[in-house]
């Protein structure tokens, strides 16, 4: 079981700096050059359909309110977020994305998809429930630890 164990941890250890790896490299060399990972990943927080306040996507990405004050203002300046005040309640300012900001937005997940996608490959049902299980296990022991 020790040895198991390793072997899961190493696998997770790298599957993790791979993907920012990837997901760095691939910024650099697309028309989304003057994003970085977190900026990325505060517009995937933000998600196309959903508009949130700022204290959703803060608490999402574990960042504070004012750090992320200073990202969402860069990625309004970039036009990849805009402000939405409510028209119930003029002090409820809501997130969401620009045109640009949802292209970059169906690019991060059509990678995300695939990834996934390759991650199942050849796995049988029954399987793939255990999968999510262990991810539940894993999503449940990171909560605690946040």
């Amino acid at each position: 079981m020790k040895k198991q164990v390793k072997t899961i941890n190493d696998s997770l250890v790298r599957i993790y700096g791979d993907i920012l790896w990837i997901e760095e490299n691939e910024l650099r060399q697309s028309r989304f050059k003057d994003l970085t990972i977190k900026d990325m990943h505060a517009i995937s927080a933000i998600t196309m359909y959903d508009q949130k306040t700022a204290s959703q996507v803060a608490k999402e990405l574990h960042l504070t309110p004012g750090t992320l004050t200073s990202t969402i203002d860069r990625l309004e300046r970039k036009d990849y977020v805009k402000r939405i005040r409510s028209n119930n309640d003029r002090r409820v300012i809501r997130l969401g994305l620009t045109k640009r900001g949802r292209l970059m937005y169906r690019a991060h997940d059509a990678f995300h998809r695939m990834m996934v996608d390759s991650f199942l490959k050849d796995v049988e049902p029954d399987e793939i429930k255990t999968i999510e299980k262990a991810l539940r296990n894993l999503e449940s022991f990171l909560r605690e630890h946040s």
